[in-house]
């Protein structure tokens, strides 16, 4: 039996889907039994439990082969760092006691660094205490940027006809789909063929900068001529706030950005055939952003 911790969430969701399809025991952990149920009805058993409750994830974890772990996002903590250890002490505590055998941990990039890289620095600890378990086989998936985070610029190109944020606009970035992380991580919780404890990067299709990826989503979306323009933290400080984020989530972001744009934080690996992944940036935007656009 496999546990899948956030498996509400984009990579989790695609890991309890693809050990469904294959015919696994699969438990579904989140905190919403509702958005549980698209499993459930697939043969799925749902687990209700909070990330931060160790003694609930032990139950949750108990009679597994393996668990796959992560930090589920919580952008209005007023304290994100504080959540981040919460949830990490909760899962390693976990593991040890219900004496979980094997892991895939989803981490990122930059986790290598012990900070300065914003909400990264939170998976380098979780790195840290599960790598401090005795007898647990983990492979901490260090993914690229999420392409995902180029949905929060439908409201920006809505409103004001440009793409912005905190970035250079010529930094190459290693864009990943979360469905490829999901089915990374599927295929190694298929095969548990791994030992020790040991960070794998996944680097997505290819590096891509804003720079480049704008004018790809201004031709998907009838938008020649679409730019990027990096925008100074100032500006862009109460803008995130105003978009939800709590000043906790906005600090830790433009952190992040700021580890980015130096080149403190980025791949240690090579791009290689085992590193990099399907999707490109041109089926994310057709497939996930042009959708969303339409409909925004």
């Amino acid at each position: 039996m496999y546990a899948i911790v956030g498996a509400s969430g984009n990579t989790g969701g695609v890991v309890a889907g693809k050990l469904l399809e294959a015919g696994q025991k699969v438990r579904v952990i989140g905190r919403d039994a509702g958005r549980l149920e698209r499993f459930t009805s697939r043969g799925a058993e749902a687990f209700v439990a909070d990330a931060t409750d160790a003694a609930t994830l032990a139950k949750a974890f108990e009679g597994a082969s393996a668990v796959y772990a992560m930090v589920p996002p919580n952008i209005s903590s007023p304290d994100v760092p504080a959540f981040q250890a919460e949830v990490s002490d909760a899962l390693a505590a976990a593991i040890a006691k219900a004496a979980v055998p094997k892991a895939v941990v989803l981490s990122s990039f930059g986790a290598d660094k012990p900070g300065k890289t914003g909400p990264v620095t939170g998976l380098h600890h979780l790195e840290e205490k599960l790598g401090a378990i005795a007898g647990l086989d983990a492979i901490f998936l260090r993914a690229g940027y999420f392409m995902e985070n180029l949905l929060a610029q439908i409201g920006v190109v809505r409103k004001l006809g440009m793409l912005a944020g905190p970035l250079q606009a010529d930094l190459p970035l290693p864009m990943i789909a979360t469905r490829d992380i999901g089915a990374a991580a599927a295929e190694l919780l298929l095969k548990l063929d791994f030992t020790g404890k040991q960070p794998r990067e996944l680097l997505g299709q290819r590096d891509v900068s804003y720079a480049e990826i704008a004018p790809i989503i201004g031709k998907a979306i009838g938008k020649p001529g679409l730019n990027y323009t990096m925008v100074p933290a100032l500006t862009l400080r109460p803008a995130l706030k105003q978009a939800g984020m709590s000043g906790s989530m906005v600090d830790i972001l433009l952190e992040m950005a700021d580890a980015l744009n130096s080149g403190y934080m980025e791949p240690l690996e090579a791009r290689s055939e085992a590193n990099t992944t399907p999707t490109s940036i041109e089926t994310f935007v057709s497939e996930e952003f042009v959708p969303r656009f339409q409909t925004a």
